[in-house]
């Protein structure tokens, strides 16, 4: 055992098909980066400016405002890193640091999309007891919960992945450290991991994304029993921009794993949307 873990670092290949293009990329995803950080920062900055904005909907959107700064952290500085002509090493420490909050914060942000779908249906089915429902008591607890499956999650996937041995090979082809790319560099059977973190993740995406389905399915027919065409617009219009954070997060991941033949290239690419594109 003691020889299967003197491997001490990993070598990040970065996205496939983009030699020669560093420059450019590392123009774009810092401009980009540093575009979501401050526009993020500046909505949480207004939410806890204004005491009109001290509501259980402005909460949850203040804490997704923090997600969104996180998650692209995790991944976005190491990769403008070694775009800029810097070294591609990331040590052992650091890869295991990398997948779980990837995994952690992301987890998370699926979570916290589902008790925002919770609060649209409270707040449009049942409006005259939002409040008494969404007390400030509950709308911790949900968030507290969000954070615990997350952690739990991030452990399981994180945990199962690095007890393995890895003596080398060293070269990570991806651009950052996640599981479909480390586990095959693994000196022993990998395949418990990867039906365990298969499964803990496709079971999870699901109950999150079946809730949200639930409760956007119960607003549907609560607008459409609205008599009045401004009445439904008002309904919708609450929901709206959600449903679009809902599609940039869950899109790319379903295009993902959907790919009869997956692209490495393709592959790489949406994940920079997901990582990078979607919490702008």
């Amino acid at each position: 055992m003691r020889n299967h873990t003197e491997l001490n670092e990993f070598i990040l290949l970065g996205m496939p098909q983009t030699q020669g293009l560093e420059t450019v990329l590392l123009g774009i995803f810092s401009f980009i980066y540093l575009f979501t950080l401050l526009g993020n920062l500046l909505i949480l900055l207004a939410i806890v400016s204004s005491s009109t904005l001290h509501t259980p909907l402005y909460f949850f959107l203040g804490l997704l405002s923090i997600l969104d700064m996180l998650f692209p952290s995790v991944t976005c500085p190491k990769m403008l890193f070694y775009l800029s002509g810097q070294s591609h090493a990331i040590s052992y420490k650091g890869c295991a640091v990398q997948l779980f909050f990837y995994h952690f914060l992301g987890s998370t942000e699926g979570c916290l999309y589902s008790v925002m779908a919770y609060d649209r249906f409270v707040a449009i089915c049942h409006p005259l007891r939002y409040m008494l429902i969404m007390r400030p008591g509950v709308c911790v607890g949900l968030v507290l919960a969000a954070w615990l499956v997350g952690c739990l999650h991030a452990t399981i996937l994180t945990s199962f992945t690095f007890q393995l041995p890895y003596c080398g090979p060293n070269r990570v082809d991806h651009f950052f450290c996640d599981i479909p790319a480390v586990l095959p560099l693994a000196c022993a059977d990998s395949s418990l991991a990867q039906r365990v973190g298969s499964t803990n993740v496709g079971f999870l995406a699901l109950t999150l994304w079946l809730s949200v389905c639930v409760s956007y399915t119960h607003i549907g027919i609560a607008i459409l029993r609205i008599h009045s065409a401004e009445g439904r617009q008002k309904a919708f219009s609450t929901c709206s921009a959600h449903l679009t954070a809902i599609l940039c997060a869950y899109g790319p991941v379903i295009f993902i794993y959907l790919q009869p033949t997956p692209n490495p290239f393709l592959s790489a690419t949406v994940q920079i949307l997901n990582n990078i594109v979607s919490p702008c």
